[in-house]
């Protein structure tokens, strides 16, 4: 199995906080998921989650996040992380930590402890690490940036070097619904996103990928580009757009990667627009 391919959210007997190394981080991503219960206001086809298996308790356990955040920092910042399988087939150049990210079971900013859980990763990478210390990325679906107590957190966390990794899957409704097939509406997405891109940098996330053998086609993608450009025309600030594929298990059966060409072809359109684009395709 890819490196790459290997994503459990779970490490050892840890309930919350998970080593990865991650195509899209390049590097050692230490995962905390603040959604062990597995419940998400998205219901993605190609979602690598086993809901299958029942979740765990809502609520999180600040107490027990603190100690498995310790012994993960140090065995990380000490380089002791590298000696654990699957960790010691990492190329040189992986052999990094580039980041902490919020990215679980479902949806970070759904957890009732978000923002206590937030400000407690923080002080504890600045407790384990030096400057310059790994990010802090938060991975989200956009649905919830809108609610105060989310936003009151974004913005305590900008200053530590907060990564806000937006979600944009779709450029029209009728594909958002098939892709995301979210309750949300698409309207609420596109605004919470220009809001968050207005205050700070963002990282557009999009997976793109077969569904019942049919690829977005190429209205799609110009709907999705356009969508791109309205962000940025409104003022939303992208610092970069991640175009990727699936890399692992999906959900549903149905659900296939693009090919790298034309995850390639997709960057292109990105790259009219002026913007930076990064590639992740299967390997």
């Amino acid at each position: 199995m890819s490196l790459f391919a290997h994503h459990p959210r779970t490490w050892q007997a840890n309930r919350y906080v998970y080593p990865v190394v991650s195509r899209r981080s390049r590097g050692l991503s230490l995962g905390i998921n603040l959604n062990p219960d597995k419940v998400c206001n998205f219901d993605c086809p190609y979602c690598s989650v086993d809901r299958s298996v029942p979740g765990g308790a809502r609520e999180i356990d600040l107490g027990v996040l603190e100690q498995e955040l310790d012994v993960l920092l140090a065995a990380a910042a000490s380089g002791a992380i590298w000696d654990f399988p699957p960790f010691d087939q990492a190329a040189p150049h992986l052999r990094r930590v580039n980041d902490l990210a919020f990215s679980g079971d479902g949806e970070p900013t759904a957890c009732p402890q978000f923002a206590a859980a937030a400000r407690l990763v923080a002080d504890r990478r600045d407790r384990h690490f030096p400057a310059p210390v790994p990010r802090l990325v938060l991975i989200t679906n956009a649905t919830l940036l809108q609610r105060p107590e989310v936003a009151d957190t974004l913005r305590a966390l900008d200053p530590r070097g907060l990564e806000v990794w937006g979600k944009l899957d779709a450029g029209s409704e009728d594909w958002y619904a098939r892709v995301d097939r979210s309750a949300v509406p698409f309207a609420r997405i596109l605004a919470n996103l220009l809001a968050c891109g207005r205050e700070r940098e963002l990282v557009i996330q999009s997976l793109f990928c077969r569904l019942h053998g049919e690829a977005p086609g190429a209205a799609e993608i110009a709907a999705w580009t356009a969508r791109l450009a309205d962000l940025r025309r409104q003022g939303a600030r992208i610092a970069r757009v991640q175009v990727y594929t699936t890399a692992r298990r999906t959900a549903e059966p149905w659900v296939a990667a693009l090919a790298d060409a034309e995850l390639e072809a997709i960057a292109a359109a990105v790259r009219g627009l002026g913007l930076t684009v990064e590639v992740h395709g299967t390997a």
